[in-house]
């Protein structure tokens, strides 16, 4: 098994982190949070004071990080990732981050020749804890193959979608048809309520009908139909409404840098950009169907 540097153990990190420990890997992390580096204790890991420290004798680097700001910085620093661990070892981004922050940090690691993929994830802190992550790649061939074992402790679905930068292309790509579909099954729902439709037969009709979607059939946001969507647990994320925004707003700035049209990502953005700012970011981003309603 292999050594592991882990940077960034939050939500998501901290259970990704501890799935590379149970896999048999030999864990160390940073996070700024106390907290988050006992927990990472806790589960088998090690706790480093810095990144410099985490990282120095890796094979492997994960970070989860919230921006790419972060991502620059931790990757790039005077005492970061890349100034600090050792040539040839493999670099795994799984930050959701633009494009163009991706391609910058991976032509930097090239350069002080590591090996760097961009590896976003779908499934929220649920499929973090699971190990059932889906893994949206974007790196050469042989880097791909070689990130591939440690993806696969931490997920279930692993999917090279090409050069650098891919992954994150997928994954802002994947969410902006999520915010959108989640926007469209609620306003239905509550077009149904005003004409004297049942939320079940809706559902039930809908969900083998052509308005099948994920954001109907797996996270449906009105209670009932679907036991486990958040919609039953008075929309606690879940995925959090701020995290929606703000994979709407990279696709709107990679939308905008590439001069493709997407007008329903934008009015997307812009709603979920209200939903937020009238005191719900942290709900789940499925609770938008009470802001559609007036409530």
């Amino acid at each position: 098994m292999a050594s592991v540097g882990f940077i960034g153990l939050g939500n998501m990190g901290g259970p990704m982190a501890a799935n590379l420990v149970r896999a048999g890997h030999a864990v160390k992390g940073f996070d700024l949070s106390p907290e988050a580096r006992a927990q990472l204790e806790a589960a088998g890991g090690k706790a480093a004071a810095s990144v410099a420290e985490a990282v120095r004798d890796a094979d492997a680097v994960v970070s989860m990080l919230p921006a790419g700001k972060h991502v620059r910085a931790v990757y790039t620093g005077e005492e970061g990732v890349i100034a600090s661990a050792r040539p040839g070892t493999l670099l795994i981004d799984s930050s959701t981050i633009d494009v163009d922050s991706a391609r910058a940090v991976a032509q930097a690691a090239a350069s002080a020749g590591m090996v760097m993929v961009d590896a976003p994830v779908s499934g929220g802190v649920g499929g973090a804890a699971a190990g059932t992550l889906t893994f949206m790649v974007g790196g050469e061939d042989a880097a791909f193959e070689r990130a591939k074992p440690f993806l696969e402790a931490m997920g279930k679905t692993i999917v090279h979608a090409g050069g650098s930068g891919t992954g994150q292309a997928a994954k802002i790509c994947n969410n902006m048809i999520l915010g959108i579909s989640m926007i469209a099954v609620s306003e239905a729902f509550i077009l149904a309520e005003r004409l004297g439709l049942d939320a079940q037969k809706l559902f039930d009709i809908s969900s083998t009908a052509s308005g099948q979607c994920w954001s109907l059939t797996s996270y449906c946001p009105v209670p009932g139909p679907v036991p486990s969507s958040p919609a039953n647990r008075d929309y606690q994320p879940g995925f959090a409404a701020q995290m929606m925004l703000k994979d709407l707003k990279l696709s709107q700035e990679a939308a905008q840098s590439s001069g493709a049209a997407t007008p329903l990502g934008a009015q997307a953005a812009a709603l979920y950009a209200l939903f937020c700012n009238s005191g719900h970011a942290g709900t789940d981003f499925s609770g938008i169907v009470r802001f559609l309603r007036g409530e």
